[in-house]
Order: C-alpha cells, then sequence, then structure tokens
C-alpha cells in the first residue's frame, strides 16, 4: 500500500500524535537558531571570522526558511504532504551535520542556507497538513496550541546551548538538531498520513503557483493578516538579534542569565498563545490580537524612551522584552490561522506566502537592528514600534471586516 492509496488517505484525521508531530516540526527554527546564538563569539573565534560573518550565518537561515516555504508550500499542492515533508526532513538532518563539521565560515553560511531552506520547507508543509484537516475556530484552536506548545523550543532552546557551552562545544548544538531531525523522520512516518487526495492537488509548475498566487495575494484580507503576521515578526527578531548586546554587553548579564531571562520570554508568549486558543470561538480573535499589538506597541515606545534617555537600565528591557515577547504570542498564532482561513482553496501556496514574507521580515530585521552597534537599543527601539504600526495598518486597514 502506498503512502498516497486510498486506504490512507481515509485515515487522515486530525488526531493528538499528528498534531504533537506538527509541534514537533515547529520546534525546527527555534532549536536550530536559539542553541546557536549563545555560541556567536565562540564560533567567531573558532573559525577566524568576524562578528558581522558570525551573524550572517543567521542571515543565511532565515532566507532559506523563507524559501524554502514559498516553494515548499506549492510543492506540497501539487505532490501531496508526506513525501515532500520526508525528503526535507532527512535533507535538513544532513545539512545540520555539515554545520556541525564545518571547516570555515563560508562553508558554515552555506550549510546554514541548507538547513533553512529544508527547515521552512517541513514547517510550512505541516501547517499545511492542519489547514488541510480543520476549519473555523477548530483550526485557530489548533494552530494557538501548536504555537503554544511549540515554545517550549525557544523556551529550551537558549537554555541548552548554554548547557552545551559549558560542557562541551558549539558544534555539539549541531548534533542535537540533526538527532532530532531524524526523530522528526520517524515521527512523520508513525503519526502524519497523506492529508491532501489526488483530486485536491493542483498542477504544478511555476505557472501554476503564479496563479495560485496572484489569487491568493487578491484576497485583501489575506494581505491584510499577512502584514499583519509578518510586522510582528520583524519586531520579534529586531529582539532576537540584539537583545545579547542589550542585556550581556550593556547590562553585563552572564550568558547563562542572558539564557534564562530569554526562556523566559518565550514562556511569556507560549502562555499567552495557549491563552489565545482557550479565547477561540468565544472571544474575537481580532480583538485578541488587537491586544497584542497595543501591548507591542508600548513596549516599543517604551524601551524607545528609556534607550535615548535612561542608558536603557536593565528592568526597564527586561519588562519590555517580556511585553514584547506576550504580545507576539497574541498576534502571530492568531495572524496566521486568520489568514490561511482567508484562502482555504490555496492551503499550500497561503501558508508559503506566509511563511516567506515572516522569515524574510526576520532575516531582514536582524542585521538591520544591530546598525548602531553594541551599545545602543535606539535602532531596535524603533523597529519594534514600526512593527507594531505596521501590524495594526495591517489588521485595522487592508484585513476590516466587510460592511
Amino acid at each position: 500500500m502506498t503512502v498516497d492509496s486510498p486506504q490512507n488517505l481515509d485515515r487522515a484525521r486530525l488526531t493528538s500524535g499528528l498534531v504533537a508531530t506538527v509541534i514537533f516540526l515547529t520546534a525546527i527554527a527555534p532549536l536550530a537558531t536559539d542553541m546557536y546564538v549563545p555560541a556567536f563569539p565562540r564560533v567567531a573565534g573558532d573559525l577566524a571570522g568576524t562578528a558581522t560573518q558570525v551573524q550572517l550565518t543567521l542571515t543565511t537561515f532565515f532566507v532559506g526558511m523563507a524559501l524554502g516555504q514559498l516553494v515548499g508550500g506549492p510543492v506540497s499542492d501539487q505532490r501531496g504532504r508526506r513525501r515532500p515533508l520526508l525528503a526535507a526532513l532527512v535533507l535538513m538532518a544532513a545539512a545540520s551535520v555539515v554545520c556541525a563539521l564545518t571547516p570555515s565560515i563560508g562553508v558554515l553560511m552555506a550549510a546554514r542556507f541548507v538547513q533553512g531552506f529544508t527547515g521552512g520547507w517541513a514547517m510550512v508543509i505541516g501547517r499545511a497538513v492542519i489547514v488541510d484537516l480543520a476549519t473555523g475556530a477548530r483550526l485557530i484552536r489548533v494552530l494557538n496550541v501548536v504555537a503554544g506548545v511549540g515554545g517550549i523550543a525557544p523556551i529550551a532552546g537558549p537554555l541548552l546551548g548554554a548547557v552545551i557551552l559549558q560542557l562541551s562545544h558549539w558544534r555539539v548544538s549541531f548534533w542535537v538538531v540533526a538527532a532530532l531531525g531524524l526523530v522528526m523522520v520517524v515521527a512523520v512516518l508513525v503519526a502524519v498520513p497523506e492529508s491532501l487526495p489526488p483530486e485536491r492537488r493542483h498542477g504544478g509548475g511555476l505557472r501554476a503557483f503564479a496563479v495560485a498566487g496572484r489569487l491568493v495575494l487578491a484576497n485583501r484580507r489575506y494581505v491584510g493578516y499577512l502584514l499583519v503576521s509578518g510586522s510582528a515578526m520583524g519586531a520579534l527578531f529586531a529582539y532576537v538579534a540584539t537583545s545579547a548586546f542589550v542585556l550581556q554587553s550593556m547590562n553585563g548579564l552572564s550568558p547563562m542569565m542572558y539564557s534564562a531571562d530569554f526562556a523566559a520570554n518565550a514562556a511569556g508568549m507560549t502562555v499567552a498563545a495557549l491563552v489565545a486558543a482557550r479565547l477561540a470561538g468565544r472571544v474575537a480573535t481580532r480583538k485578541v490580537i488587537l491586544t497584542g499589538q497595543v501591548a507591542a506597541l508600548a513596549a516599543g515606545v517604551a524601551m524607545l524612551a528609556g534607550a535615548i534617555w535612561f542608558g536603557t537600565p536593565l528592568l526597564l528591557a527586561v519588562v519590555c522584552f517580556l511585553v514584547l515577547m506576550t504580545a507576539q504570542g497574541l498576534i502571530g498564532p492568531n495572524g496566521g490561522a486568520l489568514a490561511s482561513a482567508e484562502v482555504p482553496e490555496h492551503p499550500g501556496t497561503g501558508s508559503a506566502i506566509l511563511g516567506f514574507v515572516q522569515w524574510v521580515a526576520a532575516g531582514t530585521i536582524a542585521p538591520i537592528a544591530g546598525l548602531g552597534g553594541e551599545h545602543t537599543a535606539v535602532p531596535m527601539a524603533l523597529l519594534m514600534i514600526a512593527g507594531a504600526v505596521l501590524s495594526m495598518i495591517g489588521l485595522l486597514v487592508l484585513a476590516r471586516p466587510a460592511r
């Protein structure tokens, strides 16, 4: 019996095992990033690279994530979900091995791109499987649960990375990601049946993708929710890219204390996403998103004031980061769920464009946030404010309900 047989397709249900596997897939990006960030200084020293070059390994990963989602969604719309997902996970594990064995910063950049590309491919297909099998309030609830429980990864990632640095070598973090990739392969084989029957698949090719993309982007409300999620992602990664400098270089926190604070902020995001999941069907999702946007904007304004007039004191930075991250738990999953709900006829393409925009925002904002150097938080604060404002424009202007 093949993976696309009618018997398998008939059994495609939104089971707890399937949801758990998709949650596992969402851990790819935070684990491949957060375990690695605390090691930046050592990576630069070991590979004879500059700080900028090491930061570019983060950017190449984000670019790969964006392109992987852009390609993976349409391919899965054409060929089904399961086989492309398995292929992506195997290649991601192989790229992680290359990262662990890299002899130079250039090889690391290239391997991180492949790691991001295949990881993004897997993430977008996992999301498309959920969209295949759930609709309405249930879709919003499940995607919030995925984001909420998946938030364990950014909590555990920096702590695990700090422990690895204490006990071993930064290369071990990539061996861990490679091993997890293989575990994900087994999980998919066991728990994820094919969710897209042949009669619902779209023809392949760039032309077909362009047609589907035009149809998706012609939906004004979809574009609005795209801006909601993409702008919030940009603000989030302004924090990710520069928080180590703000808390360690400017305020003297140790790497372990920084990792603990990072984990606490990720926990705030996780709790917010789980609360949003409980509210699905009870409170209007748009109201939940707007609450998060207002909180994120307030955090950005407070951070800017602190950076300009008070030298970014530790307490202010810690509180603003916690508020920003918690707000993302209300904005990101809900914005993504409402975007997917707008284009149910093209779930793979819709998810692909959503993921592409989010990770392009992350890859673009990350280096911009550090333009001011290690001793100012002003660029980061401005990006936090801009992200919140653009996200609100997406919600209140582009995605406004029809009269």
